[in-house]
This record gives C-alpha cells, structure tokens and sequence, in this order.
C-alpha cells in the first residue's frame, strides 16, 4: 500500500493512531460498565479519527495516485454533521447516567445520515453505472465542499453553544446542591468546548488569508495545520474523559429542572408580610441549619449534599437553597465551605491538631483537595493559609 513517510503524513499518523485506540477502549468500557457517555465519546472519536484520513493519507501521496485518488472522493471519510450533536448528547450524557438518546433526538444526527446516504449513492452510481466521476466532481473530493465545510462549521458551533450552555447549567447546579462543587466542575471539559469552537472557525480564517499572496501558503498547507491542531485537542479530551470518574457526577443528581425550580423560588417576590408564616418558616429551618452544622458538624463529610441536609431538616432541597441564599447571601457549596474555613482556623489552635501539617487539617474539616482549600480560604479569610499562618 503507498504510503509516503514524511512529517506531513506520520505526525497526523501517530495522532490517528492514539485516537482509534482510546476510541476503542471507551466501546470496550461502555458496553462493559454500561455507560452511554463512554458509548457516544469512542464514537465521536472514530469520526474524529476517519475526519484526520484524508490529510494523513493526502500528503503520504494518495490524491496523486490511482486508484488511491478514486478511495478518497468515493469513500465518505469526513463526518462532521454528526460531531456537534455527538459533543452534544456526551456532554448531557456524563451529567445524567440515565440519558439515553430518544427516537425523537435522533433526529439531530439526521443530516449526517443523510449526507452519507447521498454521498455512498453518488459515488456508487458513478463507480458501476457511469464508470467514470459524473455526479462527484473530479477535482474536488466531496468531503471537503465548500457548501459541507461551511454547513459542518455552523452545525458544530450551534452545538457546541448547547453544549456550553448545558454545561454552564450543570455548574450553577453543583455549587447550589454540593459541598464539593470544585472537585466535579471538569473545568477541561469547558477548556475542550472552547478550544474546539475557536478550532472550527479557524478553516474560515484559512479561507480569507490564502486569498492574500503573503498568505497564499496557506491555501495548500492551512488545512494540514488545522487538523494537526484538531488532532491534539481531541486527543486532550480522550485523555481526561478516559479519567474521568462517573462515582463523584452521580452524586451530583444533575437535574435542570430542579434548577430551574430553585431559581424560580429564590427570585420569586414575596408579597406576604416580613413577620408571616413563610419568613417564621424560613427562620426556623436557618436556625436548625445553623444547630445541625455546630453538632453533628455535617461539613466533615466532603461529598455532603443540599438533598441529604433537606431530608435531615424535613424540608426540600428548594425551600432549603432558598434559606441559604436569602439568609446567608451564599450558594450552598460555599456555606458549607464557610464553616470548613472555621473549623481549620479553631483547631490549628487546639493540643490534638499540634503535629498535623495544615492540609491535614483541612481534609479532616471536610475539604477534598488542596486546590479548594486554598481557594476557599483565601474566599473567606482574604488571605491564603500561610500568610495567615
């Protein structure tokens, strides 16, 4: 088989190579463990693998060579329609266990079926009825139409603007229901979106400079830079969602509803008297927050929740969110991370913690990490532990 080995070819090679591997092992984990994230995150990395082919096999000599020039136009290897709703539907997928795709959302991926569908007809038509390029264009591969590209970049960023938007959600919802918001913020999931949605603009970008002659390199090497580029975000994101652990975002119960619910009670305007039944209701569960934290010290469970401490107050988790946002002017994650703060400044002083190093003290007042110890300390002390040491 031709294969021409030069910089060109064998870097975008060794991603390719990484990536049908992790594409592999999260198909081997999703069937094994039942994950649908696992199942669509090994599926948006195939296509993301067949997406770098044709520029991989392209400068290893294949567009210049038969019959390795009719593989690339005839065989649909660039699927990009159905990225957006892949990064879409993983996003909702790894916040929520129990999504599952319904016959209606499938709806989104029917583009991308459609485009393959034409695509597979056409070339099959002219490989064994034309027997020559009739309804492909012989100087364009089908995969890289302007129309397609332009279609594939506006379809990826609505998506990925969902996706942020979901995401933005999931992350209002862990500080107000967790006390360990911090540790399932996947902050590089948000760095990936991003990342991804400045790199599907940047084949427009490619576009405009090659017009220019001092740019005019970039009309044949551009697009190698693009998915050289592409290659290694992707592969940033195998690399942290094979990591990621699902036993912390299950804690978290991620549902948009009650969120919105939340929000809805906390803005609501209260029309009734400030001395009536709902501020005395209000008040009396703040009061039993407040005893609940000072004896049973709650706070030292670092995977406390807003639902656990509801059900101990025999309220919900919405008229709870409620008490603590009107009351204390904080979001649950960072109540909890108050008290946290407190308990390590008392017992630095205390005979019993004399020979535990400051971050011992921390995770035995609740914290999980030192990252969000020190953030929150510096939150509410105004000054990082060893300056106020």
């Amino acid at each position: 088989m031709l294969f021409q080995f030069n910089l060109y070819s064998c870097l975008p090679l060794i991603f390719f190579f990484h990536i049908v591997v992790y594409s592999l092992l999260f198909f081997i984990r999703g069937f094994k463990q039942e994950q649908y994230a696992d199942k669509l995150m090994g599926s948006f990395l195939f296509i993301a693998a067949l997406l770098i082919v044709p520029f991989m096999v392209g400068f290893a000599g294949w567009y210049d060579n038969q019959p390795y020039r009719d593989i690339l136009f005839f065989v649909p290897l660039v699927h990009s329609l159905a990225i957006g709703p892949l990064l879409y539907f993983y996003v909702k997928a790894i916040f929520n266990r129990e999504l599952k795709i319904t016959a209606w959302q499938w709806l989104h991926f029917a583009p991308a079926a459609l485009y393959l569908l034409v695509n597979t007809v056409f070339s099959l038509l002219d490989l064994f009825y034309f027997k020559t390029y009739h309804l492909t264009n012989e100087h364009e591969d089908p995969d890289f139409a302007t129309w397609y590209t332009y279609l594939s970049i506006a379809s990826i960023l609505i998506y990925l603007f969902l996706s942020i938007k979901h995401y933005q959600q999931y992350k209002r919802f862990a500080a107000i229901t967790t006390s360990f918001a911090d540790q399932v913020n996947l902050k590089w999931l948000l760095n990936f979106l991003y990342a991804f949605a400045l790199l599907s603009v940047m084949p427009i970008i490619n576009s405009i400079l090659s017009n220019f002659t001092f740019f005019e390199r970039l009309r044949y090497f551009g697009p190698w830079y693009y998915y050289v580029a592409f290659a290694v975000v992707v592969y940033y994101i195998a690399i942290h969602a094979y990591q990621l652990s699902s036993l912390s975002l299950n804690k978290v119960m991620f549902e948009p509803q009650l969120l919105q619910a939340i929000d809805e009670e906390i803005s609501e305007q209260n029309h009734k008297q400030s001395n009536g039944l709902a501020d005395e209701k209000l008040n009396h569960i703040k009061k039993e927050l407040a005893t609940l934290m000072e004896t049973q010290l709650l706070f030292e469970r670092p995977d406390l929740t807003l639902t656990e401490v509801a059900k101990k107050l025999n309220t919900n988790s919405v008229v709870l969110s409620k008490v603590v946002n009107q009351h204390f002017g904080l979001n649950f994650n960072d109540y909890i991370n108050q008290y946290r703060v407190s308990a390590v400044i008392k017992r630095i002083e205390l005979p019993q913690y004399k020979n535990q190093t400051l971050l011992a003290i921390a995770f035995d007042s609740g914290f999980n990490s030192k990252a969000t110890f020190n953030r929150a300390f510096k939150k509410f002390t105004n000054k990082n532990p060893k300056d106020f040491l």
